[in-house]
């Protein structure tokens, strides 16, 4: 008995020590070896872009007592831009758990998180859109499509249209937004397919498709239409990702898995510990890409994606940055507005960073450039954490 206690207590020593050794590489961006010299690459234009796009997810937590670094920073950004530009919030746009009754004593606060998005765009002439996502439904609880619907009523009234909550009504889309003949957006409620409460579905309801098979029918119809344009896809869960959602935990949630609940609870549980992460990664919750739910679509998504080489992917979810180029397309996530969790520094992705920002995209007449941006203490104009060209 006493050697195993002697090994356990090793164990847990020398995995705290090594945590301790990695805390400032942790907190450094991935960006694969054969684009360390990306500072040396620029756009061949010397126009500038004809459209420039914005995504930022989960930026629903941000801070309400003074302005957010990060939402200040999109609003100067997007102001720079000018009217040829967009922006994407792709979903969880109220934490914890969307927008109650008025009645209700979280309605402040959540009304107050979401006044500081909307005070990012109320004054933008281009293109702003908000996507659902899983907190916005109330996390998939009793109630979610009622509490989704009291979001979109507030922002639709906001800001005065109808064509910023989108997919509308809470349907599962597709929704196609054309913006030339070069561009087109594709916006996808991928809340809609895991959700476990009510979710409307057909024509009498407002949706454009009356059945799932419908969907893919008309997904597919919009890519082949678009097949000349470069096409973005946008929804709330990726499909792709090397965070939380894709069964990736740290060290220290394995060894000290209590620091999820309370950052002080550093009670070392080296075995027991596991069996959480575990879970996520092979049986996981609906929000975790292992959910039979969550990987039917996932799987129809990507087996409709491959035949097409000219679409990005992005979404949100997962709190933090990442850009993955597999099988010739782009995924990216971009969840990292308010809140921040682990990612891994792997080799299958081209740049990955648990830091707040987001990300931009700029449409040239023949070539798309993606730039990563994280707000900075000493900068005004934010940190350009990353920029590649994509085609």
């Amino acid at each position: 008995m006493t050697w195993i206690i002697v090994i356990i207590s090793l164990l847990i020593f020398s995995s705290v020590f090594v945590y301790i050794l990695t805390i400032e590489y942790r907190k450094r961006p991935y960006i694969q070896l054969k684009h360390h010299g990306w500072k040396k690459n620029f756009p061949e234009s010397i126009k500038p872009p004809f459209y420039s796009l914005f995504l930022i997810g989960d930026a629903g937590a941000p801070s309400v007592l003074h302005p957010d670094p990060t939402l200040t920073l999109l609003k100067r950004k997007l102001e720079e831009a000018g009217d040829a530009s967009g922006v994407f919030f792709l979903g969880d746009n109220i934490y914890p758990t969307g927008l109650p009754e008025s009645s209700d004593k979280g309605f402040t606060l959540a009304e107050k998180r979401l006044l500081a998005q909307l005070h990012v765009v109320e004054h933008h002439n281009g293109l702003k859109v908000f996507i659902s996502g899983n907190h916005d439904w109330k996390k998939g609880k009793k109630g979610g499509f009622q509490t989704m619907m009291r979001q979109q009523e507030y922002i639709e009234d906001f800001l005065k249209s109808k064509e910023v909550y989108l997919p509308r009504n809470g349907c599962p889309g597709p929704y196609e937004i054309s913006i030339n003949e070069k561009l087109t957006f594709i916006v996808l409620n991928t809340q809609w397919w895991v959700h476990g409460g009510h979710k409307p579905l057909g024509k009498s309801e407002g949706c454009v498709v009356d059945n799932e098979h419908e969907f893919f029918l008309l997904l597919e119809e919009l890519l082949i239409k678009n097949s000349s344009k470069r096409i973005v896809i946008l929804g709330h869960h990726p499909l792709y990702s090397f965070a939380v959602h894709g069964g990736r935990f740290t060290m220290k949630q394995h060894l000290f898995p209590l620091t999820d609940a309370n950052k002080k609870l550093y009670v070392p549980l080296p075995i027991a510990g596991s069996l959480y992460p575990i879970y996520r990664r092979y049986i996981g919750s609906k929000e975790d890409m292992s959910h039979p739910l969550y990987k039917r679509l996932r799987r129809r998504l990507i087996d409709i994606f491959k035949k097409y080489d000219n679409l990005i992917y992005a979404a949100g979810h997962d709190h933090n940055l990442q850009y993955i180029y597999k099988n010739n397309q782009h995924f990216i996530v971009s969840g990292a507005g308010s809140k921040l969790k682990y990612v891994q520094k792997t080799s299958s992705a081209i740049f990955t960073h648990a830091h707040k920002g987001f990300f931009k995209l700029s449409f040239y007449e023949n070539e798309t450039w993606l730039e990563v941006f994280e707000p900075h203490k000493k900068m005004e104009s934010g940190l350009l954490a990353f920029r590649k060209k994509m085609f």
